[in-house]
């Protein structure tokens, strides 16, 4: 399974949009699966995603490969990383 930690207003797809606690959603993944087929799984529209996506706490893009054990973050297009 990937565990998929979904950010603001992508909180609306997992079972829990409590704001006070994780919104989680686990999929199973399949073995030429991309970040990009995970979403589309969970239902999450791509326009919705912004540019901040993080496979194992690491910085990716859509196309980067996922394996069950993984953990994705993946925040809204309204919420852009600040770097100081």
């Amino acid at each position: 399974m990937v565990e998929v930690h979904l950010y603001g207003k992508l909180r609306r797809f997992s079972d829990n949009q409590d704001p006070t606690r994780h919104s989680i959603v686990h999929i199973q993944a399949g073995e030429a699966d991309t970040i990009n087929d995970i979403l589309r799984r969970i239902g999450i529209p791509r326009d919705e995603v912004g540019d901040n996506i993080f496979l194992n706490g690491r910085y990716s893009s859509f196309e980067r490969k996922v394996k069950n054990g993984d953990r994705l973050g993946v925040f809204p297009d309204n919420m852009a990383m600040i770097i100081v």
